[in-house]
């Protein structure tokens, strides 16, 4: 006879219990206890967390539910009942309880009664039978047992829970109570939290999840709680003690009778509805060759042959694993999008490797051209699901979900739940409003907390030291830290998974609990990793707003050239395109706007489509550490070396280094003669660094190399080579397919730039800081951008006449209806022909000064032949003018006050205001006409800026000067400024200020050269400072008496080398001539002036990676 806790609420009773699933196992096989129950309120999040944990821990897992529910007698309040699953027949019921409590406003017994059987059902302490026993009600108690047994529920299901903690009295009355209605007791101690002292955390959950406060926080937090997990053998002996045998009995055959078990199943594909009935795999053949037809002609393929053996292999693959529906029901998503003209994805992760995959549309990269293997994506000797996740516009993924809902079912269909934890600046800032911290002193303690990712509260204890003085200066910190460390990634609330939905062969509610989710959807009540494991097919949709923006430029393109461009068919080779990636140009580019990313891109050079992948690839975590040696490879003339010349074909694309993860199946297929199965096995073992199946793995490599004819030594060196490179290999398919999204996108830039940044600035229509940056982009360009225009602007930005205007949504403090309501009237009436008309046509609730003011100063009534100081001025009085004409032009003019005449506003004033309204400078910010001096110098600007740069310039209009004294009494200064996309401090030091102090003042515009740092915000350490009128005017009188000597070697591509260099005197034109000699002609030539360059770093860099190393000469 042994005692196990049957009502244990866990964390995932969101707020209600500090419980982890780990410690609550680990705890309780210490404590002694050979069983478990999990019973949390009204949900089953963790039953399967807990069904793996326990069976971990040789525990048995008994599952059941702590359902909430109106009283059967006192039917005002709420009332616990514990269900526990008996068997599977019971688990689906509690799947199918746990749903209607989820899913349905008020639910009652009644609702729940035909879902009860297999179920024990215990009336626990603390609920309606103690209170009913407690006001002595023992008739209407009786009573209540008959309801539940007269609903079906036998005696050896039902019974009654009693705490060893009550009073000897209901203890008696209970006893009572289960003999007069034949009704077991059994021993019920609930189990809310793990120890006694995590009593007082668990009372600040509850205060968090009432959003209430604790007043008495040091008496409280000493307390300690009853209803922990004692040692097993501790809480048998109370019950013993009270003569309470036959309750642990009762609990002993509650165990032995509750078998459940969560299986664990390959998800049940819904049956795909085919044309006619026909065989799903039939159907897939047939849409796959009609799509392989289209793809051949398309590309022009000449010889099919490649493509029709592939095409078999992979339609025979999927349909002996039992695929053939998956691929028919992504297809058949994919379709309803591009019927709907909704733009998808060229592909993502290893999809992007199937033929299947590409001849259906799913994705949009030719597998064979770039060497994508179908195995890296789904492997016949490595049973799993395929993968397919698909790319939709951000603005247009609800609707292709609201799709997959209907034509799937209500009940077939779900989103997947997630879950927001108390992360360590949440946790302090929740436990700190239980503790009742005002908003100033809860700032002090997010101060104190470092902002990096994943901080953990331990390690901002270990890094601040104001946090550690923070805690020590009281009690109630010292105890805020701790409780707040206790909760610390705990679930506080349920969202929905931002990508995935689950689908189903039949209702999800027999194989997972479910509740309301958003858009009309359900969701299910277990996480991501869970859903796959029952057996539900699990689809991500992701909505990615650079697939918006592209296809936002494409409706651009098609309203201003009047057709439609087919961007999935432009050519990979276009120059333009590819010397936009060579120079960096990449902002607004997906996955290429980076400081870093585009330094690599510099570095490479790209001269080809492969090469924008590869930087792609590059530039992570782990193959990052092999950029050097890449860029080396590529940009030196020196022959490429391979661990085995057979291997050239394979590596020469990545410049002889292994960057992608499908070349070291290649070469495992190549030198050892591997299936491409066989080297997929291989390259996970490789890269989860799973020794024991290397170990076997090399064995047969080596044996399979030495079959082929290969030495020895040989095969040694090349696994040690591909062991070395597997680890930091990227997945080939993904870097293609999302470089040919990032390619689609620069396409677009340079072609049709106006456009472009329209659809980008479209997409940033609330974040300055972008709009400043993507405004310069776009007038560096060579693209004209105008202010609001209340005669000429949409709503958004818009490109009209080779120009791209500022949309009135833009401006600041300009409500969303009225602007709607403005643009109304401009269709319906006309154009606005004066400020007095454009009054008088307004909405009264629109005709305010505050209104008017931010359209003045944006800009948007320029066109009105008044300056904005003269409409500022003018506007109080021609409102009250139009509002006591009653709208009658005849009487206004009557009444119409004379508009001032005054100057315009000072250029800084109106920027400012521009600034303040549009959040951004039109009217020509000071810096602009420094743009060659800029350019000299590769200066930075402060959106570019990054901490750690050395001795860089940058160009500031200073808008405050600010002098201190230092501690010797030396005077210093900080200067705050801004250029065109930003705002910054500089700090000169004592001995610069000296030589600076008399001519320094604010309104100015100053070059900078210095170190950037970082204290709160990155700002610039002044080592030179000079005003920028001196610095250009030196750069126009310099002579130049230094010269770039250039020369090209035999084997390289005199064309090439030319357009690279045409391309790069754009970027660095400067004042130093270029000489240019060819080995093979012994030609000598002097470049025209207009391709001179600079002298500076960056640029030798990216001449040495062009003409070779020991090519570039500077003197």
């Amino acid at each position: 006879m042994s005692y196990v806790p049957l009502q244990v609420i866990s964390s995932y009773s969101l707020l209600q219990s500090p419980v982890r699933i780990t410690d609550l196992i680990t705890e309780a096989s210490k404590r002694g206890y050979q069983a478990l129950a999990l019973t949390d309120k009204n949900v089953l999040y963790g039953a399967v967390e807990f069904y793996d944990a326990c069976l971990k821990a040789n525990i048995k897992p008994i599952i059941g539910l702590t359902l909430e529910i109106p009283g059967l007698i006192l039917n005002d309040g709420q009332y616990n009942l514990v269900l526990i699953a008996k068997n599977q027949r019971g688990y689906a019921n509690l799947l199918k309880i746990s749903t209607l409590k989820m899913t349905l406003d008020g639910l009652t017994f009644d609702q729940i009664s035909g879902y009860l059987s297999d179920l024990f059902i215990i009336l626990p302490p603390l609920a309606e039978v103690n209170d009913l026993l407690l006001q002595g009600r023992s008739e209407d108690v009786v009573g209540l047992i008959d309801k539940l047994k007269d609903s079906g529920i036998d005696n050896q299901s039902l019974k009654l829970g009693v705490d060893y903690h009550a009073s000897d009295s209901l203890i008696d009355m209970l006893s009572k109570l289960a003999a007069d209605t034949s009704t077991s007791l059994v021993a019920d101690s609930p189990v809310d939290y793990i120890n006694a002292t995590d009593y007082f955390p668990m009372q600040v959950l509850k205060n968090i999840a009432a959003g209430t406060k604790i007043t008495n926080v040091s008496q409280l937090s000493k307390q300690v709680g009853p209803y922990w997990l004692r040692p097993a053998d501790q809480v048998a002996s109370e019950y013993r003690k009270l003569n309470l045998n036959d309750a642990l009995t009762q609990v002993d055959q509650i165990v032995d009778q509750s078998n459940v078990e969560i299986k664990k199943q390959q998800p049940k594909l819904p049956q795909f509805d085919t044309p006619n009935g026909i065989d799903s795999g039939t159907y897939l053949r047939q849409l796959c060759e009609q799509g392989l037809k289209k793809r051949l002609a398309s590309n022009h393929v000449s010889d099919p042959t490649p493509y029709q053996h592939r095409l078999e292999r992979e339609l025979s693959v999927i349909h002996s694993m039992g695929f053939d529906n998956y691929f028919l029901i992504v297809w058949d998503v994919i379709n309803f999008a591009h019927q709907t003209n909704i733009i998808t994805g060229p592909g993502r992760g290893s999809a992007a490797g199937s033929l299947v995959a590409y001849v259906l549309t799913i994705t949009d990269v030719d597998p064979i051209k770039y060497d994508l293997l179908f195995e890296r994506f789904l492997n016949p000797e490595r049973v799993q699901m395929p993968d397919i996740d698909l790319d939709i516009p951000d603005d247009k993924r609800d609707e292709v979900i609201q799709y997959v809902h209907q034509k799937y079912g209500h009940k077939r269909v779900a989103q997947i739940i997630t879950f927001g934890t108390l992360a360590a600046k949440q946790s302090i800032r929740d436990v700190g409003r239980v503790f009742g911290l005002n908003p100033a002193q809860q700032d002090v303690w997010s101060k104190a907390i470092p902002s990096a990712f994943h901080v953990t509260l331990r390690d901002a204890y270990d890094n601040s030291q104001r946090l550690k003085n923070l805690i020590a200066d009281s009690p109630l910190n010292q105890a805020l830290y701790d409780t707040a460390s206790v909760l610390e990634g705990l679930p506080r609330h349920y969202s929905t998974h931002a990508a995935g939905l689950v689908l189903s062969d039949q209702p999800l509610v027999d194989l997972v609990a479910l509740q309301n989710g958003n858009e009309g959807l359900l969701m299910t009540q277990y996480s991501k990793d869970y859903v796959e494991s029952v057996g539900l097919l699990k689809m991500d949709f992701l909505g990615l707003r650079n697939l918006t923006i592209l296809a936002d430029a494409l409706d651009q393109v098609k309203q201003s050239t009047g057709q439609a461009l087919d961007i999935s068919a432009v050519p990979l080779d276009d120059s333009q395109t590819i010397a936009l990636f060579a120079k960096g140009n990449t902002t607004g580019i997906f996955q290429f706007e980076s400081n870093g990313i585009r330094n690599v891109l510099r570095r490479l050079v790209p001269t080809r489509f492969e090469d924008i992948a590869l930087v792609n690839a590059l530039y992570r975590p782990g193959p990052m550490q092999n950029i050097d040696e890449v860029v080396k490879r590529k940009t030196t003339n020196e022959a490429l070396s391979y661990p085995d010349e057979s291997l050239e074909e394979i590596l020469k694309p990545t410049y002889g280094v292994i960057v992608y993860q499908e070349q070291v199946m290649l070469v495992a297929s190549k030198m050892a003669g591997f299936s491409l199965g066989q080297a997929d096995i291989l390259r996970r073992a490789m890269s989860k660094k799973k020794l024991a199946v290397m170990g076997q793995m090399k064995v047969q490599f080596m044996a399979g190399s030495k079959k082929r004819g290969y030495p020895e030594a040989v095969a040694n060196k090349v696994f040690d080579y591909i062991e070395r490179f597997a680890n930091y290999g990227f997945n080939k398919s993904h870097a293609v397919a999302y470089s040919k999204m990032a390619y689609e996108l620069a396409f677009l830039k340079v072609h049709y730039p106006g456009e472009f940044h329209v659809a980008l600035l479209n997409s940033v229509q609330n974040n300055t800081v972008k709009i400043k940056e993507y405004l310069l982009d776009a007038k560096s360009m060579g693209v004209t951008v105008l202010g609001p225009d209340i005669n000429a602007s949409q709503a958004a930005f818009s490109y009209q006449d080779d120009k791209i205007i500022f949309g009135l949504e833009s401006i600041k403090g300009v409500r969303h209806d009225m602007v709607e309501d403005m643009l109304a009237e401009r269709r319906e009436h006309g154009p606005f022909k004066s400020f007095p008309d454009f009054l008088s046509r307004l909405d009264d609730k629109y005709r305010k000064s505050e209104l008017i003011s931010a359209l003045i100063y944006s800009g948007a009534l320029d066109g009105f032949s008044y300056n904005r100081s003269e409409l500022i001025a003018a506007t109080p009085e021609f409102i009250s003018s139009v509002e006591l004409s009653g709208k009658s032009m005849s009487l206004f003019k009557v009444l119409e006050p004379k508009m001032p005449r005054m100057p315009e506003m000072p250029l800084m004033d109106k920027l400012e205001k521009e600034n303040e309204y549009i959040g951004a400078y039109l009217s020509g910010h000071p810096t602009e006409r420094f743009e060659t001096l800029a350019n000299q110098l590769n200066a930075q600007t402060t959106q570019t800026m990054a901490v750690g740069m050395k001795n860089v310039y940058l160009i500031l209009y200073v808008t405050k000067v600010k002098i201190i004294r230092t501690k010797t009494g030396k005077q210093m200064a900080f200067l705050d400024g801004n250029d065109q996309v930003g705002e910054t401090s500089i700090t000169v030091f004592p001995n610069l200020f000296s030589k600076t102090q008399s001519w320094l003042h604010k309104d100015m515009v100053v070059l900078v050269k210095g170190n950037v740092e970082k204290t709160n915000d990155i700002q610039m350490v002044a080592n030179d400072l000079q005003p920028a009128a001196n610095a250009l005017q030196s750069l126009k009188r310099q002579k130049p008496s230094s010269k770039w000597y250039l020369r090209i070697d035999a084997q390289q591509d005199k064309n090439v080398i030319f357009h690279n260099l045409n391309q790069l005197s754009r970027q660095y034109h400067g004042n130093v001539p270029v000489i240019v000699f060819e080995t093979e002609t012994k030609k000598t030539w002097a470049l025209a002036e207009q391709f001179w360059l600079t002298d500076s770093p960056k640029l030798k860099e990216q001449l040495i990676t062009i003409f070779g190393n020991n090519n570039v000469v500077y003197k």
